[in-house]
């Protein structure tokens, strides 16, 4: 089943984040991800998360694929720009749902 990653972060060393964002699109590609949606913090409508300045969630085949991306020992030299260019990292892991059904589904 597909999950979705949200990542939201801020950007705190550009030189290393550019370093894995050149890499990181077609590896995330190559492990079945794909990325649906980016963005740049506006505006906190509701809620009390501490904003991130970007927003990135992508769409991965299965939450093994995501695994794979994630642990891929050929990558081990990828991940460290991420971390040293990113600062407050929020990856969270989100099952795709075709609707709210299983959600709002009672449980008696």
């Amino acid at each position: 089943m597909a999950v979705y990653a949200l990542n939201l972060f801020d950007v705190t060393n550009k030189d290393e984040y550019l370093a894995y964002s050149r890499r990181s699109a077609r590896e995330v590609q190559a492990h079945g991800g794909r990325v649906v949606a980016l963005g740049k913090f506006r505006e906190s409508a509701v809620g009390d998360i501490e904003p991130r300045t970007v927003m990135i969630v992508v769409e991965w085949e299965s939450k093994e694929a995501f695994e794979s991306y994630r642990d891929d020992p050929a990558l081990a030299d990828l991940h460290p720009h991420r971390v040293n260019g990113t600062g407050n990292y929020i990856w969270h892991l989100f099952d795709k749902l075709e609707d709210l059904r299983p959600i709002l589904k009672d449980t008696d």
